[in-house]
């Protein structure tokens, strides 16, 4: 199990009406302020705003580590008339491990490319950063000779190259390429739990979409159906579905050192625009009824504008505490298989029990 996640956990919601994302952003961020203050003496300021795509083009995550830096570097353009079939892809990104040529071995870079195959990549190309004969830097790297003089010459200049760095390149879809850099960064370059400060962060307009259903040419939420979408995006639900993945939601998340401490969004309050929702997903009006009709009512009656926000009060203290696994603030935490060594639960139920109750237990599958 993660260290940001245990069977149970603390988790504190705020549900506001007549409010706005603002309003949520600036109410939570001065709660959290002063529990930082009492806890740490520390004084949090402004918490720094970036959106769900910059945090990906950045970090290759919505949910960024911003304690340290290595990030993610944009290298499509360079390869547009490529001639090596590996990097004829959608998107290649890159990330410079500034300095660290002495100390990667072979073996670790085989171990990194396994592991970026692991996390879904087709593969890793590493790239060493050398001397020239005239002192420049050049790259050593296997995939080298595929590539023209004028294509390694540009990643040196991108990536900003010196000699003694490794470079890592991934080639995929651009979600693809994010994910597995960002995931690449984290094993490179993360701080331990209690170096670095706090450095919270608001992730604001996650797509309200994240993909489209090929066999039903349904858009598939990213979060739920309930979610307002941003009202700059409004027009984009019309559209086809490239437009459909890019309408922004009025969704938000507070990060902290490269953990989600908590989510929320504003949620839609319109029968009108609730009933469009549901017809891009495919649910007819019968099924919404049946399904939502305690909803759908509300708004026939007016529910008020209304947003909210929940997060992990576990995920917070830990991180306050300098822990890196939220059971040490846990007063009764579960083991990775989720027994209780307090109580010993869980135990073998009475049949009587269970009878009483009106339950019967399967057999086990095999």
């Amino acid at each position: 199990m993660r260290a940001d996640r245990q069977f149970e956990f603390t988790q504190l919601d705020a549900e506001m009406s007549f409010a706005s994302q603002e309003d949520v952003l600036a109410a939570i961020g001065s709660a959290v302020s002063a529990v930082v203050a009492e806890v740490t003496d520390q004084s949090l300021g402004e918490v720094e705003r970036i959106t769900w795509r910059e945090a990906m083009n950045r970090f290759g995550s919505d949910k960024p580590d911003v304690r340290f830096g290595m990030e993610l570097i944009e290298l499509t353009d360079l390869f547009a008339g490529t001639g090596f079939n590996a990097f004829k892809a959608a998107s290649i990104k890159g990330l410079r491990h500034e300095g660290a040529a002495a100390d990667t071995t072979r073996s670790r870079l085989d171990d990194l490319t396994d592991r970026a195959k692991r996390w879904g990549a087709k593969g890793l190309v590493w790239m060493r950063v050398e001397a020239g004969d005239d002192g420049t830097p050049t790259l050593n790297s296997p995939v080298a000779k595929f590539l023209s003089e004028e294509e390694l010459a540009g990643i040196v200049e991108r990536c900003g190259a010196q000699v003694g760095d490794v470079l890592y390149l991934v080639a995929d879809d651009w979600a693809k390429a994010s994910h597995v850099l960002g995931l690449l960064r984290l094993e490179l370059g993360r701080p331990p739990v209690n170096e670095g400060g706090l450095r919270f962060l608001w992730v604001v307009d996650f797509p309200l979409f994240e993909s489209v259903d090929e066999s039903t040419g349904r858009p598939v939420p990213a979060h739920h159906p309930f979610t307002m979408p941003h009202e700059d995006d409004w027009g984009l639900l019309d559209g086809d579905a490239e437009q459909l993945l890019s309408v922004r939601s009025q969704a938000y998340d507070l990060v902290l050192n490269g953990w989600e401490l908590g989510s929320g969004s504003v949620r839609i309050h319109d029968q009108a625009v609730q009933r469009r929702i549901f017809d891009l997903l495919g649910i007819s009006d019968d099924e919404a009824q049946l399904k939502f009709g305690f909803l759908l009512d509300a708004f026939r009656f007016g529910a008020p504008p209304h947003a909210g926000f929940a997060f992990g009060i576990d995920r917070l203290m830990a991180l306050l505490l300098g822990e890196d696994n939220i059971r040490e603030v846990i007063a009764f935490p579960k083991t990775q298989s989720g027994s209780d060594p307090l109580t010993q639960a869980p135990t073998e139920i009475d049949p009587a029990q269970l009878e009483e109750l009106g339950l019967r237990l399967l057999p086990r599958s095999t």
